[in-house]
């Protein structure tokens, strides 16, 4: 299975939600099973890290994702990936209108997608602060566990 995590700017929470997938899946059965990428709708940030305030998260969290790269969101993206999981609703209509005919069925929300939130939204921390991030991190890493808890029930 490919599962690509989408954000606006992919410097917040899709970095932090593909590194907590990548970390739950690695101490899980499907370690080297699954693909994980993330990517952003937007291009302002192709080729940045991510935010110092979301490797930090992480990191405190026991991930290292500071190696990750933004990039945008691609037409092969759709073809490439099972799944594009979204941080909310603007990210699925903005993923949806990029998608290939007939491909936009493969756009869900992470927090729906996952079990852990019927039509959740994971809230964008980039204007907040240190807890804002880890509310999101929370969000994300719970998001990761009911992902390899649904893979296992397949």
């Amino acid at each position: 299975m490919k599962l690509l995590l989408v954000c606006l700017g992919n410097i917040c929470r899709s970095p932090m939600a593909e590194g907590a997938l990548h970390a739950r899946l690695q101490a899980s059965p499907f370690a080297g099973r699954v693909q994980v990428d993330s990517a952003g709708t937007g291009d302002w940030h192709v080729g940045e890290p991510p935010d110092r305030r979301a490797i930090a998260c992480a990191r405190g969290f026991g991930v290292d994702i500071g190696a990750q790269r933004a990039r945008q969101l691609q037409a092969q993206d759709f073809h490439d990936f099972d799944w594009l999981l979204c941080a909310d609703r603007a990210n699925v209509r903005d993923a949806r209108q990029r998608a290939p005919a007939g491909m936009g069925d493969k756009v869900v929300l992470l927090l729906d997608w996952s079990g852990v939130m019927p039509d959740g939204e994971v809230p964008d921390p980039y204007t907040g602060g240190p807890e804002d991030f880890r509310q999101v991190w929370r969000l994300v890493d719970s998001a990761a566990q009911a992902v390899v808890a649904r893979l296992a029930t397949r």
